[in-house]
């Protein structure tokens, strides 16, 4: 590695998900970072040092004083100055809650917490813990005052944790935090860099997002609808929940558990939805429309299941309303981002749907033989963010979670 590159110093504390950490470094390396870890105590208890040192060639240091006979040296004794002073950033990933208490607190007792005192660069942390005690008022009285004082707090994301809750305490996952320390460091970095996660961007905004696909019946058993999963749709309202959105999610028919903490109103046609956004839209800061919107209904509904008779059979269609074109085209300083699942020319098609549509963003994906495993159904996604500025972002393939986090990035 070039010695240009600049240094981040990675503080492991001691929480179950201390092993991540591993990824992380990985993902700071993959960005031409050069990488130091310092460990506690606990941290040692879920991970070796030995780890780290093969993965960043650095002396990994886990105790604030050398052992006696160990050629201990005034140099030894102020190391934590050395660190700090070699160091570009300082992030603590997993950070404790003990961790970030420390920290508020300005306590020094063990080496990561000297070298964060000791250290006047930029500081992240990216918390991981139970939900109850990331929810705790003392925690959350910490992390108000770590933000006062500047660090960048990686929100931690919400779902299943080790100890069996489910909820928010989760560490980001290692791609998230190191767009984040890229994004701090040089906000020109890439497309993607320049937003770190830090606090909660969408406090006091209300996001309207549809997802899903549309079910137009056709008599009382059959129904026509499309391949989408609703698992992007979601996976964007659960983002911005975690960033401090009240969060309104019309979804069509999905096989998802409604997310937590986010008010989910359950439409099945494409007319209901429609009238469900449209009821909504004059309260939003951010309508985005990931929903697979039926374009066409059949022109009337059998009272009865239709029967074979031996013939083919013909279904008249008529369009349904244009939810994207309804919401750009009302009034507020709202912004508005649209979806666009193509089969072929995906930026050439989406570009055209930007223009016509009249939103402020357009994210474009592929579907079908062309998506290679991604898109409807799937759990990963790939594409492009368009913008009505004429800006074409990459999406590079990945989770639809990550995905979601890279939007979010991009639209606020």
């Amino acid at each position: 590695m070039a010695d240009s590159a600049k240094k981040i110093v990675v503080g492991v504390t001691g929480g179950v998900a201390a092993y991540k950490a591993a990824e992380v470094v990985r993902r700071l390396q993959d960005r031409g970072f050069r990488v130091q870890v310092v460990m506690t105590r606990s941290a040692e208890r879920f991970v070796g040092a030995l780890t780290f040192a093969a993965l960043t060639g650095e002396k990994v240091v886990t105790e604030m004083f050398s052992e006696a006979g160990d050629g201990a040296t005034l140099d030894s004794s102020v190391e934590h100055i050395g660190v700090a002073q070699s160091a570009d950033l300082l992030l603590i990933a997993p950070a404790t809650a003990d961790f970030l208490a420390k920290m508020a607190q300005g306590l020094a007792n063990d080496f990561l917490s000297t070298t964060h005192l000791a250290f006047d660069g930029p500081v992240a942390v990216a918390p991981a813990m139970n939900v109850v005690m990331w929810e705790h008022a003392a925690t959350q009285a910490n992390l108000a005052t770590l933000r006062d004082r500047g660090v960048h707090i990686i929100e931690p994301d919400a779902g299943a944790l080790a100890c069996g809750m489910v909820g928010p305490g989760r560490l980001a996952e290692p791609d998230a935090i190191a767009e984040a320390v890229a994004g701090i460091l040089d906000p020109d970095a890439g497309p993607l860099a320049g937003k770190p996660l830090t606090g909660k961007p969408l406090t006091g905004k209300t996001v309207l997002i549809t997802a899903g696909p549309t079910r137009e019946p056709l008599d009382p058993v059959r129904y026509l609808t499309n391949r989408s999963s609703g698992k992007m749709g979601y996976a964007l309202a659960e983002e911005a929940r975690n960033r401090g959105g009240r969060v309104q999610l019309v979804t069509g028919p999905t096989a998802l558990p409604a997310p937590k903490g986010v008010e989910t109103i359950p439409v099945e046609t494409a007319r209901q939805m429609h009238a469900a956004v449209m009821d909504r839209i004059d309260q939003a800061d951010y309508a985005v429309l990931a929903a697979a919107v039926s374009d066409y209904r059949p022109t009337s509904e059998a009272d009865q299941k239709i029967k074979k008779n031996g013939a083919g059979r013909a279904i008249d269609l008529e369009e349904n309303p244009d939810i994207l074109a309804a919401v750009a085209a009302t009034e507020g300083e709202r912004k508005v981002i649209g979806f666009a699942a193509e089969t072929e020319k995906l930026e050439e098609h989406a570009r055209a749907k930007l223009a016509k549509k009249g939103c402020d963003y357009i994210v474009a994906n592929l579907v079908g033989a062309a998506a290679e495993g991604t898109g409807f159904d799937s759990d990963e996604n790939q594409g492009l963010i368009l913008s009505a500025q004429g800006k074409t972002v990459p999406l590079a393939r990945s989770t639809k979670k990550e995905m979601a986090r890279r939007i979010w990035n991009q639209i606020t």
